[in-house]
């Protein structure tokens, strides 16, 4: 194990010399490296113990004679609701490690196995999930849940309460601070509150476990709710100075944007193992048994491939909505500068959706074995499609109204690329909407409207451009028919159509 050569000094006392600086820094601390590489894999295990949550949820067991009635919808329901709540949960473990590891610029032996200690915590979490959907009212499956949660916060504590101790793997800013162990109990209070209120859950969880579900979800709105308060105590008694030893401190709470960076990572994480869970099911589900391959369709491989046609189909239609859905967010975040903190509410709740699309899936490629209840399948997929694009919508929203803030400088409202963004975003919740709509008037004819769905958005993917411009020029014509309006007493705008080519 690597450590430092000499011990910290006391904090009333300058630190510039406890941090390495320049470009001999690392040779200075013996034993450190950058940690991108950490980084990486630690984002790359957080997306996948995010989105395997999906699993118990679309491995839901239902027999082909079973009706998709109030009590089926009512488990699924809540299912879902438990599965939605732990995937933000396990969000909230990748934000505030990824917090962390803004304090902590550098790592060393010790920090690393101390990470992989901590993952190896987040990976037994979909086990106890599993526990927690099959027994919702047996409290060992949110009492071990909680206890997961309470040890990943004793392991990042204990990361703080190491790279505090050696102020060389500290972010600079921090190493050369005056005022580290305030920085170092400001940072424990962010990373134990969690926690806390998992200590607490478990324990209500041996004798009322609805108030466990509580406690868990108010960890993840938590941040937001102080963010809150924090705003309206502001309102109420003016803005406070905050005392001088403190001001640096606030570059490292929960309000600062997470890095851009990682917060792609993460959501590709998410995409690339939604689209793996795929065909997994399809390699799992649909490679006929050798034995009835020789039985029933006498030796032909072709005609018991052929029976599984509904599921290829299905496959195909959610890889292809998938991927999609990367595509949107990808193109939004080429225009992206930074992710405010709403922006990555948003996000998360996007990614829980998109996570849910392998039940989505589930529900698809059921049709061919269940066609009495294919309307509700069909409308629950929908939903899942729905809300994974919405919150993408939402986010572009958000992301205008602080354009400054958040927008390359090559990203001008009211241009054509605006246009084209709002059109790509808004495509996926129109469609799945209509689909939706359509059922309601037309529900013997769901399974196709949905089949059709998923075979127009592809496509209209690839004329999306030559649509939108075509509709600016019908805009553009419009608007030069008509005598523009004098209003004098206003200033200048920002033209919410490109100027003529």
């Amino acid at each position: 194990m690597s450590g430092p050569q000499a011990p910290e000094p006391a904090p009333d006392v300058q630190g510039d010399g406890d941090a390495p600086t320049g470009p001999r820094g690392e040779d200075a601390a013996a034993g450190t490296q950058h940690s991108q590489r950490m980084l990486s894999f630690s984002d790359a295990l957080l997306s996948i113990i995010a989105t395997v949550m999906i699993l118990p949820v679309t491995h839901t067991e239902l027999s082909p004679q079973q009706q998709f009635d109030k009590s089926i919808q009512k488990l699924l329901a809540t299912r879902i609701a438990v599965y939605l709540m732990t995937f933000l949960i396990v969000t909230v473990a990748w934000a505030a490690h990824t917090r962390l590891f803004q304090v902590v610029g550098k790592i060393d032996d010790t920090l690393a196995l101390l990470n992989l200690a901590c993952m190896m915590t987040i990976t037994f979490l979909p086990f106890t999930f599993s526990l927690m959907v099959t027994f919702p009212e047996a409290p060992l499956g949110i009492f071990l849940f909680c206890t997961c949660v309470i040890a990943i916060g004793a392991v990042q504590a204990l990361i703080v309460a190491y790279a505090f101790r050696f102020p060389h793997l500290l972010n600079p800013q921090i190493g050369r601070s005056a005022h580290r162990r305030l920085y170092r109990r400001h940072i424990l209070r962010l990373v134990l509150r969690g926690p806390v209120l998992c200590f607490l859950a478990a324990g209500f969880s041996l004798f009322f476990y609805p108030a466990s579900y509580l406690l868990l979800a108010t960890v993840i709105v938590l941040p937001y709710v102080s963010k809150a308060a924090s705003w309206c105590r502001d309102r109420l008694a003016g803005p406070q100075e905050p005392p001088v030893h403190s001001v640096e401190l606030l570059t490292f709470t929960l309000q600062e944007p997470l890095s851009k960076e990682r917060v792609e990572a993460f959501s590709d994480g998410v995409y690339a193992i939604v689209a793996t869970l795929l065909i997994l099911d399809i390699c799992s589900d649909n490679v006929p048994d050798p034995k009835d391959v020789a039985g029933r369709f006498h030796g032909s491989l072709v005609a018991a491939l052929s029976e599984s046609g509904p599921q290829f189909l299905a496959y195909f239609g959610s890889f292809a909505t998938v991927g999609l859905l990367w595509f949107a967010h990808h193109s939004l975040f080429l225009h992206v500068r930074k992710a405010t903190q709403s922006m990555g509410l948003l996000n998360t709740l996007s990614l829980a959706f998109v996570g849910g699309l392998p039940l989505a899936y589930q529900q698809t490629s059921a049709f061919a074995r269940r066609p009495h209840d294919e309307l509700e399948r069909v409308r629950v997929s929908c939903a899942i499609i729905f809300f994974a694009g919405i919150f993408q919508f939402a986010m572009w929203t958000t992301a205008l109204l602080h354009e400054a803030e958040t927008l390359q400088p090559s990203a001008r409202f009211g241009g054509r690329e605006h246009a084209f963004m709002f059109a790509k975003l808004a495509l996926y919740p129109c469609a799945s909407l209509l689909a939706f709509a359509s059922t309601c008037f037309l529900s013997r004819f769901s399974t196709a409207i949905f089949h059709l769905m998923q075979i127009a958005v592809p496509f209209a993917f690839l004329l999306l451009r030559l649509l939108v411009r075509l509709a600016l020029a019908l805009l553009r014509a419009l608007r030069g028919l008509r005598p523009p309006a004098q209003h004098p007493e206003e200033g200048p705008r920002a033209p919410l159509l490109p100027a003529p080519c």
